[in-house]
């Protein structure tokens, strides 16, 4: 697995059925490339948590970070959370944190987020909304973080910076 290596899934109903167009998917590839990370797979799934954990599952041993976009919200199948919590082996609560309290005041709708960031062996999974301003968003506020964090799950570096 090469430390840089992410996978990037789309989690939308209409998109998997042919019914919309995948923006937010190419909006986090875009992204992920500006902080330095080798996009090797993208792939669309449907709503619910049997789909996008198979997802994560098949890609956390391929690539170092897996970037989800969308179910994350209130909707009856935003199940993304739910999902990546039944195959993670630790939480990452501060990357969540981050991207929720750098909406509060800003943007009204950010307080709805539930995603959730974690570990899957040694592969970090990333919850982002379905919106592309959100994905954009989002990786920005974690951005200065991610590589470090990638990093450090790989064990290429130790914990503080010391090789």
């Amino acid at each position: 697995m090469a430390s840089r290596s992410a996978a990037v899934v789309t989690v939308s109903d209409s998109v998997s059925q042919g019914l919309a167009t995948d923006s937010s998917g190419p909006a986090a590839v875009a992204a992920l490339e500006d902080l330095g990370f080798s996009v090797s797979r993208t792939m669309v799934v449907p709503d619910g948590i049997e789909s996008v954990s198979e997802a994560l599952v098949e890609l956390a041993d391929d690539v170092s970070l897996v970037v989800t976009t969308g179910g994350t919200g209130l909707a009856p199948r935003d199940l993304t959370p739910e999902a990546t919590r039944s195959v993670i082996d630790r939480e990452v609560q501060g990357l969540s944190e981050a991207m929720r309290s750098e909406t509060f005041g800003r943007i009204p709708f950010g307080k709805l987020s539930r995603g959730v960031c974690g570990l899957r062996g040694r592969c970090l999974i990333v919850n982002l909304p379905g919106s592309p301003k959100a994905v954009v968003e989002g990786l920005a506020v974690i951005g200065p973080v991610l590589a470090h964090a990638v990093d450090v799950a790989s064990e290429e570096i130790g914990h503080h910076g010391s090789g």
